[in-house]
C-alpha cells in the first residue's frame, strides 16, 4: 500500500498526496450490502443549522459493516478488498461457506482468496476474531469490543492498532495507540492484525476543493471574529491573546474534560499521553 504523488501541473497538485488504491479490486459495492447514506448538511428537524462546516460533498452509499464477526466456525473466503467512501480504511467482501456475504474492516496484509474464521478455537492469524482469552500475549490486534458481543469499538481507523500485553483474572490489559493501558473483558473479541491503509495519515488535499469533495465547508479561525461571535475574538489589528477555546469558552490545549465519577476509569491502569 503506497502513496501517489502528483506533479506541480496546476495549484491544486502541487503538494497533492493520495493512496496509489492499488490494493483495491473493485470498484461497485456489493448492493445488498449497501443502504442510502442521506446528508443533513449540518441541520437539525426544523431546519436550523445546529452544526457548522458541513455541507455538500458528494454522493455516497453506507457500506453496512459486521462489527460483531459472529459468524463462529464458519470459514469466510476474501473476495474483494474495496475503498469505502465513510471510513479510512480499506474494508473485505466476505463470502461465508452457509452463503452469506459481509463486510468487515480489512486488517493489513489481507489478500483476495484468503480465508478468515472468527469465535474460539480459531488460529490467531491476520484476519481471524477471537476471544481475548484466546489470544497469545504481545499479540496486535484491532477492532476491540468492550462489552462482550456488542461489536468492535476501539482500533477501527486507519493504521490502528492494539498490543495485548497481560491476563489478570477476568481481565485482559491492552496498550492502546494513545498510549493507555486499560482493563477489558477476557470475554470480549478482537480481530488479529492492524487496520489497513496506514498511510492515510500521509495524504495531502492539495486543494481546499477537495474537502468539499467530503463534505467539509469553510472553516473561520476564532481570532478573525468580531467579540460577539468567539472568546478569541476583537482586538485592533492581528490581536491574538488569551487562550485556545472554543466559541463556548472551552480551553482547547491541555484542559481535561473527562469526568472525574466516569464508571470507566477504574479499567485505566495508565493515562494517555
Amino acid at each position: 500500500m503506497g502513496l501517489r504523488k502528483f506533479n506541480p501541473i496546476t495549484p491544486g497538485t502541487r503538494y497533492k498526496v493520495i493512496s496509489d488504491f492499488a490494493t483495491i479490486t473493485t470498484n461497485t459495492p456489493e448492493k445488498s450490502l449497501t443502504k442510502p447514506n442521506h446528508k443533513s448538511g449540518g441541520r437539525n428537524g426544523s431546519g436550523k443549522m445546529t452544526i457548522r462546516q458541513v455541507g455538500g460533498g458528494h454522493k455516497q452509499k453506507y457500506r453496512i459493516i459486521d462489527f460483531k464477526r459472529n459468524k463462529a466456525g464458519i470459514p469466510g473466503v476474501v473476495k474483494t478488498i474495496e475503498y469505502d467512501p465513510n471510513r479510512t480504511a480499506r474494508i473485505a467482501l466476505i463470502a461465508y461457506a452457509d452463503g452469506e456475504k459481509r463486510y468487515i474492516i480489512a486488517p493489513n496484509g489481507l489478500e483476495v482468496g484468503k480465508t478468515v474464521y472468527s469465535g474460539p478455537g480459531s488460529n490467531p492469524d491476520v484476519g481471524n476474531a477471537l476471544p481475548l482469552s484466546e489470544i497469545p500475549l504481545g499479540t496486535t490486534i484491532h477492532n476491540i469490543e468492550m462489552q462482550p458481543g456488542r461489536g468492535a469499538a476501539l482500533c477501527r481507523s486507519a493504521g490502528a492498532s492494539a498490543q495485548l500485553s497481560a491476563r489478570d483474572g477476568k481481565y485482559a490489559v491492552l496498550k492502546m495507540p494513545s498510549g493507555e493501558q486499560r482493563m477489558i473483558l477476557i470475554t470480549c473479541q478482537a480481530v488479529i492484525g492492524s487496520v489497513s491503509n496506514a498511510d492515510h495519515s500521509l495524504n495531502i488535499h492539495g486543494k481546499a476543493g477537495r474537502k468539499r469533495w467530503m463534505g467539509r465547508r469553510p472553516r473561520v479561525r476564532g481570532v478573525a471574529m468580531n467579540p460577539v461571535d468567539h472568546p478569541m475574538g476583537g482586538g485592533e489589528g492581528r490581536a491574538s491573546g488569551g487562550h485556545p477555546r472554543s466559541r463556548k469558552g472551552l480551553i482547547a490545549k491541555g484542559y481535561k474534560t473527562r469526568s472525574k465519577k466516569k464508571q470507566s476509569s477504574k479499567y485505566i491502569l495508565e493515562k494517555r499521553k
